[in-house]
């Protein structure tokens, strides 16, 4: 028998992104998957699949599940992928990314996040997201990544950023000042190292830090 948690995540998948422009099979079915009622407050489980986003501590929010989804749409996800998240928050889009790509190394900069990340994970047993409390701009580039999700807001798009992605690869970011027009924004690097940016839709989110 299904629960109401169950029958709210059948409905958001439904009528919050198949209804709308959300057609990646595999993305759907992940939204489908993930109990996102585990990655909010407990004061908020009711409301968890509510298409808005909601508060989850230090100033932070989990996005709405049509933005989470249409950023993992974005990216073509084929399943082998590495992917880099910036801002992973309670882990929850992590734990999307976590059905869709090979591998997931999550970071997030204020420590309790990360921790209550870790803790929400393991709810689930996902075990090919790594999360990391730290700042994902200060990477050397060691490793590149195939796509890059970025969950805060900057001016601009980081140059540090665009060094960890593969050539060939993907980043979907939002950009623009806080409060004020953002826009989703996808940004491809072809093999000669230039950029494409194709806007997606307009967005809010909080700023990078």
């Amino acid at each position: 028998m299904k629960s109401l948690h169950d029958m709210a995540r059948i409905q958001m998948v439904a009528e919050q992104l198949a209804a709308r422009d959300i057609i990646d099979k595999r993305v759907l079915t992940a939204m489908g998957e993930v109990p996102r009622e585990l990655f909010v407050p407990q004061e908020m489980e009711m409301i968890a699949y509510f298409d808005r986003p909601l508060p989850i501590g230090s100033d932070q929010t989990i996005s709405q599940p049509y933005i989470v989804a249409l950023m993992a749409q974005a990216l073509c996800l084929t399943g082998t992928e590495m992917l880099l998240e910036v801002g992973g928050g309670c882990g929850y889009s992590a734990a999307v990314y976590g059905h869709l790509v090979a591998r997931v190394d999550s970071y997030e900069i204020i420590p309790e996040l990360a921790e209550q990340a870790r803790i929400n994970l393991e709810k689930i047993a996902c075990d090919n997201v790594n999360i990391i409390a730290g700042d994902a701009t200060a990477l050397q580039g060691n490793e590149l990544f195939d796509v890059i999700s970025v969950a805060a807001a900057p001016e601009n798009v980081p140059p540090a950023l665009i060094k960890l992605l593969k050539k060939g690869g993907h980043m979907v970011i939002p950009i623009g000042p806080q409060n004020l027009s953002q826009w989703l924004m996808l940004i491809s690097k072809h093999e000669d190292g230039s950029l494409r940016e194709q806007s997606l839709c307009p967005v809010g989110f909080v700023p990078l830090t």
